[in-house]
């Protein structure tokens, strides 16, 4: 694991060395500004391969997230990425979103299609004079810049996909539109990861597929993630919460849980770990110790 800056994300998670990278969001106001630059500063000493900062619903955080993926880039030894989503913008602010993130010193984008404002489940509607598919953000940013572009992929399958099999061939157009990695969304069975791998691999798709991990440390706003994403959380793992009530042991067996989930997903050849931190560094941490993942 080496963090700094310069180095495109796709040639890294390719790579000799595990991936490890950090999800932030940018925060609601200054308490929460505060927290998520505590948690950058604590998980910094991980080195990880690259930390990102997500894009609101609808592109309600565009400037905020920009601002923040440059001060990373810009005040940290971290690599970052930034999101970038189709949703509520054309195809002129799109490009200069893009402009924006290289005026930052940022050359790593996630391309989505992104979320309706009313959430992933709701009709998707274009913007006028924007894009419709990742594909065509992900063809958008390699025209624009000389960006490192990675995807999004669904274990479990996208809430809109007619099949796992059509979830599938989406992933590889973005594969062929010029994709070079994808981070997947949270997901609880190691099953679903590998035959999303499998599926994509016999596309003859072999773009690095990194494991989305959202550690559970509070069951409703799992719950509540989980919902929007379209992720289960299978009864088996449900389980392990019966008759908890105390927050510290939902965190405890939280992060029991996610501890063997990834040491199962590395175990099974996934190329590293991508670690949604809401914006917090102690269970990601505590899953470092957990699997003997030691900074530096």
């Amino acid at each position: 694991m080496t963090a700094g800056h310069g180095d495109r994300i796709g040639e890294l998670v390719r790579g000799p060395d595990l991936s490890i990278s950090f999800e932030f969001m940018p925060p609601r106001d200054q308490a929460g500004a505060e927290q998520l630059w505590q948690a950058i500063q604590e998980l910094e000493r991980v080195q990880p391969t690259f930390v990102s900062v997500t894009y609101g619903a609808g592109g309600t955080t565009r400037d905020t997230t920009v601002e923040i993926t440059g001060r990373i880039a810009r005040e940290t030894s971290l690599r970052a990425m930034g999101h970038l989503t189709c949703v509520g913008h054309t195809r002129a602010e799109l490009i200069d979103v893009l402009d924006a993130y290289t005026a930052v010193g940022v050359d790593n984008i996630l391309a989505l299609r992104g979320d309706p404002k009313e959430g992933p489940r709701a009709p998707w509607t274009s913007t006028e004079g924007g894009l419709t598919r990742a594909c065509e953000l992900v063809e958008l940013v390699r025209e624009v810049g000389d960006f490192s572009v990675g995807v999004a992929a669904f274990p479990e399958g996208h809430p809109s996909a007619e099949s796992l099999d059509a979830d599938a061939r989406v992933l590889a157009a973005k594969a062929a539109a010029g994709a070079e990695f994808a981070v997947t969304q949270l997901f609880f069975r190691v099953e679903d990861y590998l035959t999303l791998v499998g599926r994509v691999h016999a596309l003859g798709v072999d773009i690095p597929i990194l494991p989305g991990i959202m550690p559970i440390t509070n069951l409703g706003s799992i719950n509540r993630m989980a919902e929007l994403s379209g992720a289960v959380i299978p009864a088996e793992v449900l389980a392990r919460f019966d008759g908890l009530s105390e927050p510290a042991d939902v965190r405890r067996v939280g992060v029991s849980v996610a501890t063997e989930l990834c040491r199962r997903l590395l175990d099974a050849g996934a190329p590293g770990l991508h670690f949604f931190t809401l914006n917090r560094s102690r269970a990601t941490l505590e899953i470092f110790e957990g699997l003997q993942l030691r900074p530096g």
